[in-house]
């Protein structure tokens, strides 16, 4: 079954509704974003997010301090790096660690081949902030992936009406979602329900 990262999470109601409806991830941001929250605010709501859920932070370009007071005070399972942080940055902080890549060519995919993390996530270029464009890229380019499939994460313009045919093309091992369950610049409980049951009731071919 595909894993489903909802991302970008600020409020109480839709944290409850991601795990209600079987979130394998929680992302809380903490880099320049409109859904950026203080970590404060993330850790009133890591608060609902039981132990099987993990919880995720992301940061673009942070500072070793930035992460370390994340993790420690939020509690969060995993660091994702969504800048253009070095290989040996991530391996000293020495985190459970998510690596973005914004994807334009093939040649931003081979990146990834650098990096020793625990998953790779492949997103589309960001507009104003580092990802959460809501735009897709060519999934295509993930085709001749050198790294194992069972640690890649798919984001990018995600949304109901295509997370069933991005896992058929793609066959990630997990989808991430910001913007594509939100309505009017919000998430929408509703959406977040109707995006992961679409997402983890994809059959794949063995």
């Amino acid at each position: 079954m595909v894993k489903v990262k909802i991302c970008g999470l600020m409020e109480e109601e839709h944290v409850q509704a991601a795990v209600d409806a079987g979130a394998t991830w929680i992302g809380f941001m903490f880099a320049p974003s409109k859904r950026k929250i203080s970590i404060e605010r993330a850790a009133q709501l890591a608060k609902l997010v039981p132990s099987h859920i993990k919880k995720v932070g992301v940061f673009v370009n942070p500072t070793e301090l930035q992460v370390r007071e994340a993790v420690e005070e939020v509690g969060l399972d995993y660091v994702q790096y969504h800048g253009t942080e070095d290989a040996q940055f991530i391996k000293y902080l020495g985190y459970p660690s998510i690596k973005a890549f914004s994807v334009r060519s093939y040649e931003d995919v081979e990146r990834a081949s650098k990096y020793d993390v625990d998953y790779y996530l492949f997103d589309a270029p960001g507009t104003d902030f580092s990802g959460g464009s809501g735009h897709v890229f060519d999934w295509s380019l993930l085709d001749q992936l050198s790294i194992p499939k069972d640690r890649l994460i798919l984001a990018g313009g995600l949304k109901s009406d295509n997370v069933e045919r991005a896992i058929a093309q793609v066959e990630p091992f997990g989808v991430d979602v910001s913007s594509g369950v939100e309505r009017n610049g919000s998430k929408d409980s509703e959406l977040i329900k109707q995006f992961i049951e679409l997402a983890t009731n994809v059959q794949l071919l063995p």
